[in-house]
């Protein structure tokens, strides 16, 4: 187990212990202060932004070298990015009245499908 992952286990099992997906959804819900007619646009657009930082900070990596010395500080940078981009996609499915958990079981069973078929590499939704 590497050191951010010590640290982010021992956070979350101090204030968050077991959090599921659902769980999670509901609660960044209540976070969410948009007005309602922008629903579904106002965190399709964040998590776009969030994307591109994740995408900015990864190419920064690539850009600096991965043996820089500030390399851990630069992952945990990325795994809080990364947390904004799950409160968008939390937000955004319940503002389509689908909750995490159907959509990470329909993903699952996409890429299994797709795995059996030899089909994960490619273009396409429909491969």
């Amino acid at each position: 187990m590497t050191w951010l992952e010590y640290e982010m286990a021992k956070w979350r099992e101090g204030k968050y212990p077991n959090m599921q997906l659902n769980e999670y959804q509901k609660k960044a819900k209540s976070y969410a202060i948009y007005p309602e007619s922008y629903r579904i646009t106002y965190p399709a657009l964040g998590l776009a932004g969030e994307a591109g930082e994740i995408a900015n900070k990864v190419k920064k990596l690539i850009r600096d070298g991965y043996n820089q010395e500030d390399y851990e500080q630069k992952k945990i940078d990325i795994a809080f990015e990364i947390g904004d981009v799950l409160w968008y996609c939390a937000t955004l499915a319940q503002d389509l009245d689908v909750s995490l958990s159907v959509i990470a079981t329909q993903n699952l069973d996409k890429l299994e499908d797709r795995k059996k078929r030899n089909a994960i590499q490619g273009d396409g939704d429909n491969r």
